[in-house]
């Protein structure tokens, strides 16, 4: 008998979803509600190799998923069959270290990291508020991003700032994409036949948002992003790292507080440096020779080579470095500049296996390779199944 589990990641105006059969790990169902908010927001439903679409007036998430539901009556599954709701949530602080049953302490909880992640959590509670509403009969469960850096050493997730501070507003490292860590770094043991626990392991999870994790033989000692998703490497619009004293700078010469957030996640890092947010048509200006492009895509390599080079040093060696995402896992050229810059580091490409396109994990290093370069395909929907399955499975 299945367990299919419908599968919630609801952003500000807009809902991903996927149905999974939590057993055998089959996709029932999937889509895609945008423009959550506006008179003429639109759903794409894929079901049984067929895909079906509408557009109607959606004011707030609670009608939005009304319209899912009408999807899953007029062209299946029926949601009746549905044996558990999972819902990505993005900050969990310090106070979620793994999947949880959701009950009305958790959404407090929610409420109260708000402030953490205020583009994130409050569309990720209306979710959980609207798919309670339409399927109050089943078990709901949280998954987090950044439970799976929750056990991340004090060195490593601690800020160099007054600890009393520190501790009354919660200022930590705290990681994000740990749905897609977690579920590619034990899928890329898997492919090598390795005990994750064995295992020195790099991923870099690319696209447009981009973070790296260290993995050292199953435990996660570091990671790039921080407080928020926008500290560490350079992003489609976040600028990644740069100096704090940016930011008292800018201000002084006029820039309010608002806008130098705005600036920094929204309006910079490759959209800021090459006017483009897309790494393919980046790579299309390097390509025409667009010297701002070029500089741009310099930098972003470099940064990726800068964190790759320090967590070998935190590991003390490296066994394996993973591509994965949008950008990881489809830019060969992204993969190839930053591998040639790390020869000295053990790592020796095959350009033939980098070139060729395969959707399946696979090894993009040179036979001998003292470092083993794989790119693996997230899927941070089975993950989170499983998670849910697992949550359920416990009571």
């Amino acid at each position: 008998m299945s367990k299919p589990v419908l599968l919630l990641n609801a952003g500000s105006s807009s809902i991903k979803y996927q149905v999974i059969d939590a057993d055998d790990e089959e996709v029932l169902a999937k889509g895609l509600i945008q423009r959550i908010g506006s008179d003429e927001a639109t759903i794409e439903h894929e079901v049984g190799g067929e895909s079906f679409d509408d557009v109607s007036p959606m004011p707030d998430h609670t009608v939005a998923l009304e319209q899912m539901a009408a999807m899953f009556d007029a062209h299946g599954p029926a949601l009746s069959n549905v044996r558990a709701v999972g819902h990505r949530a993005v900050h969990g602080g310090d106070r979620f270290s793994s999947a949880c049953l959701i009950d009305d302490s958790v959404v407090q909880a929610l409420e109260e990291l708000s402030p953490l992640a205020p583009l994130h959590n409050p569309p990720g509670i209306a979710g959980i508020r609207a798919a309670q509403k339409a399927l109050p009969d089943v078990p709901h469960v949280a998954i987090f991003d950044t439970a799976f850096f929750a056990d991340l050493p004090a060195e490593a997730y601690t800020y160099a700032l007054d600890a009393d501070v520190a501790e009354q507003h919660k200022v930590r490292r705290y990681g994000f994409h740990g749905t897609s860590h977690n579920f590619v770094s034990h899928a890329a043991a898997e492919f090598l036949g390795r005990d994750y626990s064995d295992l020195k392991q790099i991923v870099c999870h690319l696209g447009n948002g981009a973070s790296m994790s260290a993995i050292d033989r199953g435990h996660v000692v570091d990671t790039s992003m921080g407080l928020t998703p926008l500290e560490g490497l350079v992003m489609g619009t976040r600028s990644g790292d740069v100096d704090p004293g940016l930011i008292f700078y800018l201000n002084r010469e006029g820039l309010s507080v608002d806008d130098i957030d705005t600036l920094l996640n929204k309006k910079s890092g490759m959209l800021g440096l090459a006017g483009a947010s897309d790494m393919r048509d980046v790579e299309a200006a390097v390509d025409g020779g667009d010297e701002k492009a070029r500089v741009a895509w310099d930098v972003y390599i470099h940064r990726l080579v800068h964190y790759i080079g320090a967590y070998i040093a935190i590991l003390g060696g490296v066994d394996v470095i993973t591509f994965t995402a949008g950008v990881g896992e489809n830019s060969a050229t992204v993969r190839r500049d930053v591998c040639a810059r790390l020869t000295a580091l053990g790592v020796t490409l095959d350009e033939d296996a980098n070139a060729e396109r395969n959707k399946e994990p696979h090894s993009i290093s040179a036979q001998g390779s003292p470092v083993t370069v794989l790119v693996v395909p997230t899927n941070e929907e089975l993950q989170m199944a499983r998670e849910v399955k697992a949550v359920v499975e416990q009571g």
